[in-house]
């Protein structure tokens, strides 16, 4: 089964599929730096001061960050459908042409952030400007683009799912990807209560991170173990259906705890509170999935006296097992220490929060698109054996190491903002600026940049890596 999936580039859906890696790969490094601009603008205020502003870097790093890896999704599907249902994807030359309105449309929009930045106060704005929702701030026409794209998306997932093989990895992407489309609709439509508006904006915020994105992470796991490792497709579709039963079990419910503080009914207290302390649980699922596959299969190579690794990707394969480390620690650990509402009612809106996000989108998602991507340069280079480089050992381990340290800086300092501006000054003015003004807070933030710098140098040996390792002589052919 293993070898079907490194035949080339022939397919023109992996083909497509490489676009959208390449394209994820430049808005990443996108992201990094206008994250970079951001946290050297806590450190220096003045720095880029009425050029680009801590606003704007903010809204462009976030931004950046979900359409990175919404195109790295994109790419990934495209990559597996020809492996998994053994035919061509249907609709692959409209495929191609919502690609390149895609692209045209992210374009469009991170110009008119970086040079028109505000809008009058009318509906011009959030048409043609920004909608001021965060983490999806694209204007109103954007949104409908983004939408189109989507479902012509989705119309060739299902297409050819429905007239290829059947798998219970297309099958449960198949109806991933409709509640992926169509729960982005919930932060389209305008209310002028600031309330309904939080309460629709986190079902886009949490229900299509925290459950569709992880429901495809699942999916993407179970796929590349049969890929990298030639692992039993019963055993992987076994443990795929078990996290996605857990996944909607906790994570529709567990949204309640965004709503602590937002002018919804009390009930959401206990209901947030119960089902998210349930949430790392099945990310603790993919922990053992993951780490269980390996092993089996190892075990089984060693008992034949097969002294060889069951890995035909070792780059791909760390960043799998990072994943599987990532997700529970960032979107489990770090998720869990501020969920709470006895807890939340300190931490809300503090650098607890970024620390979670930073470990969270890091260890749940960009871990494992970076290792779709190793196994698309493998396939369209026709490796039988891909092996690490310095390049690759470099990235892996700045682009870690950064993230875990500004993941405990940000915890330092969310520590000290809950300490003095919460808990001693009790949440006021002069308490928010006492907080921000602490050594501790300082210091982090210092450290926070120091750790930035790292993952962006990281990112350098990546994009080095991904451009030259096809070529390298260290893999086997």
């Amino acid at each position: 089964m293993a070898s079907n999936h490194l035949t080339g580039i022939g397919s023109e859906s992996k083909q497509l599929a490489t676009w959208y890696f390449a394209f994820a790969a430049i808005i990443f490094g996108a992201q990094l730096l206008f994250g970079l601009v951001a946290a050297t603008q806590y450190v220096m205020p003045g720095f880029l001061f009425e050029l680009l502003d801590f606003s704007v870097a903010r809204m462009l790093h976030i931004n950046s960050l979900v359409v990175w890896m919404v195109f790295a999704m994109f790419g990934s599907v495209y990559w597996l459908l020809p492996d998994e249902t053994g035919i061509e994807t249907v609709g692959i030359k409209i495929g191609k042409l919502l690609y390149w309105i895609f692209v045209a449309a992210i374009v469009v929009v991170v110009l008119v952030y970086l040079f028109i930045q505000v809008g009058p106060a009318d509906e011009t704005t959030i048409w043609f400007i920004l909608e001021g929702r965060e983490y999806i701030e694209a204007p109103r026409w954007a949104d409908f683009g983004i939408v189109v794209v989507a479902l012509g998306f989705v119309a060739n997932l299902w297409l050819t799912g429905m007239e290829g093989k059947n798998s219970g990895i297309v099958t449960v992407l198949m109806a991933d990807m409709i509640a992926f489309s169509g729960l982005y609709l919930a932060g389209m439509f305008f209310t002028d209560n600031i309330s309904v508006d939080q309460f629709w904006w986190w079902w886009v915020i949490h229900l299509w991170v925290e459950a569709t994105w992880e429901v495809f992470v699942g999916s993407i796991a179970a796929y590349g173990l049969i890929t990298m490792l030639g692992a039993h497709r019963k055993t992987v579709e076994m443990w795929l259906w078990i996290e996605v039963a857990m996944l909607f079990g906790s994570g529709i419910l567990g949204m309640g705890h965004h709503y602590f503080w937002i002018g919804t009914p009390e009930y959401w207290w206990e209901i947030g509170a119960l089902f998210s302390a349930l949430e790392p649980l099945p990310l603790v699922a993919m922990f053992i999935h993951v780490l269980y596959d390996w092993g089996k299969t190892q075990g089984e190579q060693d008992a034949k006296g097969n002294e060889v690794s069951v890995i035909n990707n070792k780059p791909a394969f760390t960043w799998f097992v990072l994943n599987a480390f990532g997700n529970f620690l960032g979107a489990g650990v770090w998720g869990f220490f501020h969920t709470l509402p006895q807890v939340n009612l300190y931490t809300h809106g503090t650098q607890f929060t970024s620390a979670h996000g930073h470990l969270a989108f890091f260890g749940a998602y960009a871990t494992i698109l970076i290792g779709m991507m190793y196994i698309a340069i493998q396939g369209t280079n026709g490796l039988k054996v891909m092996k690490h480089t310095k390049s690759s050992l470099w990235a892996v381990s700045l682009i870690t190491g950064g993230v875990m340290g500004m993941t405990v800086s940000l915890t330092i300092a969310g520590y000290v903002q809950v300490l003095i501006s919460r808990a001693q000054m009790g949440a006021t003015w002069a308490g928010y600026f006492d907080g921000q003004s602490g050594m501790w807070f300082t210091q982090a933030m210092d450290w926070r940049l120091f750790m930035g710098l790292l993952v962006f140098t990281g990112f350098i040996f990546l994009a080095k890596d991904f451009l030259s390792t096809g070529k390298s002589q260290v893999h086997e052919r």
